[in-house]
């Protein structure tokens, strides 16, 4: 009797589990139905929640990981359900009669299948109803910002910090050269509020440029400040979009850095409140142009120089990498050269360091220097990575006289310190300064040049209180890559049709062409020699060794513009053919007068050039 009362106990469970599967196979088309359904409800609810997160994320809010996790759930249940709807309806149409399935077990995995999918929808509806304004993590004050390592700044970044501490400095400005690390340095003081105890309440970076576009900057920022989109939408004028950042910006404690600029912004018709030691709200900005600085108003400018030799060294092998420079042991040597080519420019030591990695034959190095005295354009990565960066900054130049007064340093050699009167004196010569009505106006007009030059960051000053200017290296070379029409005629250096320049016995082709040329070479005697000139226009010969020109080499010369043979202490006799008619402009041959053996007389009393007395012009 207890044995079958226990058969008659498990007759209800057996039942039961038999009735369950069997539900999976009878209700198959029914659950395939629903089914279909909760996933179009999913569907449309996943629309409207992605939608929601998407107009947040506009207003630079951050998601949080719940409401991502459920948005990547429906994305792969979506897969799923389409796969076991399929399935469930290929199923359906084998069925004999349209009722009876022809496969029992195959009918019951796929009716289970989707049963339990209908329940995983279901539940993943009932999870997926967010506020996704409040359910969205607000974006952290500071973004970090992708940037290299900084190497040998580590000075100017202390002063830059210590202007951040400063209550009475509100703007600092950082000009410098192109290429220096003024970008570097700017996104390393916005990457360290991330780190650092602040009580700023955001940050905000925006890249200017030109022509700078205020609302496209009123854009950046009310991003960054995460204020609902519509409110925004609704205001159609700057100035309108000025007045809502001016509310916002005034209740915050704020950093703005401004990158690339390079003429003076408003900063009220950007909506940017006045700064001052109460708010304690600071701007930094980057420029090419100390002028920017004061046009800004900046309260502190800080110049943003070219690395030591260590510190540029140091960038130089973290490019090319200690593998290469251990690869054959003349390599170190050249390489050391290399990045002496540099003259502590980041930019050209990162884009030379970077085509020399890997490079482990040490004639390839020797190649490149080379290409360095001569045509450093044919070096991989120079041209598009470097002169056509730099070219910016010629490029934005005001006009075409300060153009012309800056690419006339491709008539002179790497590293010359040139006095500013005698520079001066060379463009008087060109012609570049004509429209003046004296000579004291025409200077005054050179040393405003030199002035926006070394503003702009394209000329150095040297000491002797500033009388005298260089150029760096770097900004040399892209000279006479300007020059050579941006490397499309490598022996063409200037901006007319037929200018040529001359350097340490560079045999350049068709010289009879040339119109303006300098030589700095020790043996210029054997060049003079042979060739004739009938477009030469301008002559700066500087060469101890020379003690005379050829006879008739300035038979054939038209015209001379400017003339400079000064630099010659040996020279004691000019050749016959310079007279009067020949010379227009003579300049800085006065020292040279008095140690000709036979000296000329120059009658030029009511001679004018440009309109200035060329006796008060160039001897005075």
């Amino acid at each position: 009797m207890e044995f079958l009362s226990s058969i008659l106990d498990l007759v209800p469970c057996l039942y039961d589990h038999t009735s369950k599967h069997t539900l999976y196979i009878r209700d198959l088309k029914k659950n395939i139905e629903a089914l279909s359904k909760e996933m179009e409800k999913l569907n449309n609810l996943y629309e409207d929640v992605k939608a929601g997160v998407e107009r947040a994320e506009q207003q630079q809010m951050k998601r949080r990981k719940e409401v991502g996790g459920w948005i990547r759930e429906v994305e792969d249940m979506e897969k799923e359900g389409n796969e076991i709807l399929r399935r469930g309806d290929q199923e359906i149409q084998k069925r004999c009669l349209g009722c009876c399935p022809r496969n029992c077990w195959s009918s019951y995995r796929i009716g289970k299948a989707v049963s339990e999918k209908l329940v995983a929808v279901s539940g993943q509806i009932s999870k997926g109803h967010f506020d996704v304004v409040a359910d969205m993590l607000p974006r952290p004050p500071v973004d970090e910002l992708p940037m290299e390592e900084i190497v040998g700044s580590e000075l100017t970044y202390d002063r830059i910090c210590r202007c951040l501490k400063d209550p009475q400095v509100g703007i600092v400005g950082l000009y410098g050269m192109g290429g220096v690390g003024k970008t570097t340095l700017l996104k390393k003081i916005n990457n360290d509020f991330l780190t650092t105890s602040t009580d700023f309440d955001v940050v905000i970076w925006v890249v200017v440029s030109k022509p700078s576009n205020i609302e496209k900057i009123q854009e950046v920022i009310w991003n960054k400040l995460q204020f609902p989109r519509d409110i925004w939408e609704i205001r159609s004028t700057k100035e309108e979009k000025a007045v809502e950042i001016l509310r916002v910006l005034k209740t915050k404690k704020f950093v703005l850095l401004l990158d690339d600029i390079w003429e003076r912004l408003d900063l009220l018709q950007m909506g940017v409140p006045h700064l001052d030691a109460q708010n304690k709200s600071k701007i930094v900005f980057t420029t090419r142009s100390q002028d920017v600085c004061h046009q800004m108003k900046a309260h502190k400018s800080i110049e943003v120089v070219c690395l030591s030799s260590e510190a540029a060294w140091t960038l130089f092998q973290k490019e090319v990498g200690e593998e290469t420079l251990k690869s054959h042991p003349h390599i170190l040597r050249l390489a050391n050269i290399v990045a002496d080519e540099c003259k502590g420019l980041p930019l050209a030591l990162i884009t030379l360091g970077r085509a020399m990695a890997g490079e482990k034959d040490p004639s390839n190095w020797e190649k490149v220097l080379q290409d360095l005295s001569k045509f450093p354009a044919e070096i991989s990565g120079m041209e598009d990575e470097l002169f056509h960066r730099l070219k910016v900054s010629y490029d934005r130049l005001p006009d075409n006289v300060i153009k012309s007064c800056f690419t006339y340093f491709s008539l002179f050699p790497e590293d010359l310190e040139i006095s500013n009167e005698n520079l001066i004196e060379y463009w008087i010569g060109e012609g570049f300064l004509g429209e003046v009505h004296d000579i004291h106006e025409a200077r005054d007009q050179g040393y405003k040049i030199i002035k926006k030059l070394k503003q702009a960051c394209l000329l150095e000053s040297c000491s002797l209180k500033e009388k005298r200017v260089k150029m760096h290296d770097v900004i040399h070379d892209m000279v006479l890559w300007l020059e050579s029409e941006c490397g499309k005629k490598k022996n063409k250096f200037s901006l007319n049709s037929d200018d040529f320049w001359l350097k340490e016995s560079q045999e350049i082709p068709d010289l009879k062409t040339a119109n303006k040329m300098s030589l700095w070479d020790e043996n210029v005697e054997e060049l003079l020699e042979p060739l004739v000139y009938p477009n030469l226009e301008t002559l700066i010969v500087a060469c101890n060794k020379l003690k005379k020109f050829p006879s008739g080499f300035f038979q054939f010369m038209p015209l001379i513009r400017v003339l400079d043979l000064s630099d010659n202490e040996n020279l004691s006799e000019l050749p016959t053919g310079i007279e009067l008619g020949l010379v227009l402009a003579v300049v800085a041959t006065a020292g040279l007068l008095g140690r000709l053996q036979h000296p000329f007389r120059f009658d030029l009393a009511g001679i004018e050039f440009c309109g200035l007395p060329l006796l008060s012009a160039f001897f005075a």
